[in-house]
C-alpha cells in the first residue's frame, strides 16, 4: 500500500513563533506549491487531513473537500506556549523539555509521546481499514516525524533526525 504524508505550506507565523495546535493560516500565495503536492499523488488516493486550516485548505485544494479529518493528525499541543515566541518562554519551563521532549509534558499541552501514540493509533485503524488504494495524510511535521519514526523503529529522541520541509511530500510502501 502506498502512503503519502504531507506537510502543509508554509503558515502566517513569523519564525520563531509556537503554534502547534494554533488555528494559523497559510503564508500566500500557495497555489504553485498545492500544484506541485498535486502532481505527486495519486488522484484516486484517500485523504485524511488534520482538522486545522493549514490542512484543510491543501486538503480542499486536492480533493474538493472529499476527505475526512481526524484530531489526532493535529501537530503537538504547546499548551501555555502557543503563540508564543519559543525565546520568550520562561527558562524554568522550556529547560526541561527541551532536555527531554519526549516524555516532558508541555504546561497544559502533552509530550512528544503523548503525540505519538495518538498518532499510531490513527495509522494502525486506518492503515489496517482499505489497503486497495492509497492513502494521503495532510498534516504536519511532529505527526509526519512520529510516523517515520514507528516505520523505520527510530527512537523517538532521534525524530528530528527526520527532517520535514513545508509543502514536503514522502511517499512510503507499507507491505
Amino acid at each position: 500500500m502506498e502512503v503519502y504524508l504531507v506537510r502543509h505550506t508554509e503558515t502566517v507565523c513569523e519564525k520563531g513563533i509556537c503554534y502547534g495546535q494554533a488555528d494559523v493560516g497559510l503564508s500566500e500565495p500557495f497555489l504553485h506549491q498545492f500544484e506541485i503536492i498535486k502532481n505527486q499523488i495519486p488522484e484516486d488516493a484517500v485523504i485524511y487531513s488534520s482538522p486545522l486550516q493549514r490542512c484543510t485548505v491543501l486538503a480542499d485544494y486536492l480533493s474538493g473537500a472529499n476527505y475526512q479529518t481526524d484530531s489526532r493528525l493535529m501537530e503537538m499541543s504547546f499548551g501555555d506556549w502557543e503563540m508564543k515566541k519559543w525565546d520568550a518562554i520562561p527558562p524554568e519551563e522550556i529547560n526541561p523539555w527541551m532536555n527531554d521532549f519526549v516524555n516532558v509534558k508541555v504546561p497544559n499541552g502533552e509530550s512528544f509521546t503523548e503525540l505519538y501514540a495518538r498518532v499510531i493509533d490513527f495509522t494502525e485503524i486506518v492503515l489496517q481499514s482499505d489497503k486497495t488504494k492509497p492513502i494521503v495524510l495532510i498534516t504536519h511535521a511532529g505527526v509526519i516525524r512520529s510516523v517515520l519514526c514507528k516505520i523505520s523503529d527510530l527512537p523517538l529522541n532521534d525524530a528530528f533526525q527526520n527532517k520535514v520541509d513545508f509543502g514536503q511530500v514522502i511517499k512510503i510502501i507499507m507491505i
